[in-house]
This record gives structure tokens, C-alpha cells and sequence, in this order.
């Protein structure tokens, strides 16, 4: 008390502060949406680009996606030095003509994606499968990119 009248400090604690401006976040998160609606971020990262995973071992990268509804004679896979380029078309039956959808998730069309890896392959040695709609492709590390054993003596 002394100290306030003293300095003659606000009554605000440090805690309101941080209050309000999570207060002033929020608020400004709604008008935010209310302006582009939530439904235009989902539209601009819906398709159908494949959901991917990269892990890697001692001598391999492996690619992972998701391409439920592709066949195979329907993809185009192209690796680089350190890329890998995954592109394709998913095609989806068509509905009768006066059908009135009241929900619509799956989208058929073209896709592309260019995957960067963290180091050389050797691209004359890719292989790739596609089981049950899960496309696994197994990178070769470059000879340079997997680590040496070096024995002291």
C-alpha cells in the first residue's frame, strides 16, 4: 500500500494484464473468422494431396502416404539428389446427375508433391509398393550420407 501511493502505481496486478490481453486475443480471433469465415482455410487446404510420413534408419529414407482410392498405374514417382516428387490422379465414380449431396469430403482429381529430403539418395535405387492404399517408398542413402565407422587405433 505504501509503495503504491508512494509511486503512485495502478491498481492493475501484473496477472489482470496478461488477462486482458488474452482477453483482446480472443476477441480479435473471432472477428477474424467472422470476416474470412472458417470454412475458406478449409477449402484452401482441402484435395487431395497425399498425408505423408519420412523416417529414415541407418540406410534408408522411407516415404509413407496416404492414397486411398489410387492405383498404381495412375501414379508418377521421380526422385532427385534429394527430393522426391509424388504425382498422380485419384479418380472417383461419378453420381448420378440430379443427386444433392449433403456432405462432400472426397475429391477426386490431380495431385503433386514435392517431398525434400535431409540427405543424398541414390535414386537408381528407389523402390516403391502400394498396399491397401498406403504407398511406401524406400530411398537408398547416397554412400556419402550414411555414416562411417571409424575405429581409433
Amino acid at each position: 500500500m505504501f509503495y503504491r501511493r508512494l509511486f503512485d502505481f495502478p491498481t492493475l496486478s501484473l496477472r489482470s494484464s496478461f488477462d486482458e490481453l488474452d482477453r483482446m486475443r480472443r476477441q480479435m480471433e473471432r472477428i477474424f473468422d467472422d470476416l474470412t469465415g472458417s470454412s475458406f482455410f478449409m477449402r484452401t487446404r482441402a484435395g487431395v494431396f497425399p498425408l505423408t510420413n519420412l523416417t529414415e534408419d541407418r540406410d534408408n529414407y522411407y516415404v509413407r502416404a496416404e492414397l486411398p482410392g489410387v492405383r498404381s498405374e495412375d501414379l508418377d514417382i521421380q526422385a532427385t539428389g534429394n527430393s522426391i516428387s509424388i504425382s498422380g490422379e485419384r479418380k472417383i465414380e461419378g453420381e448420378e446427375e440430379n443427386v444433392k449431396y449433403h456432405r462432400r469430403e472426397r475429391e477426386a482429381g490431380r495431385f503433386s508433391r514435392v517431398i525434400g529430403l535431409p540427405g543424398e539418395i541414390d535414386p537408381s535405387r528407389v523402390s516403391a509398393s502400394l498396399v491397401n492404399g498406403i504407398l511406401k517408398i524406400t530411398l537408398p542413402k547416397a554412400e556419402a550420407a550414411k555414416p562411417k565407422q571409424i575405429t581409433v587405433k
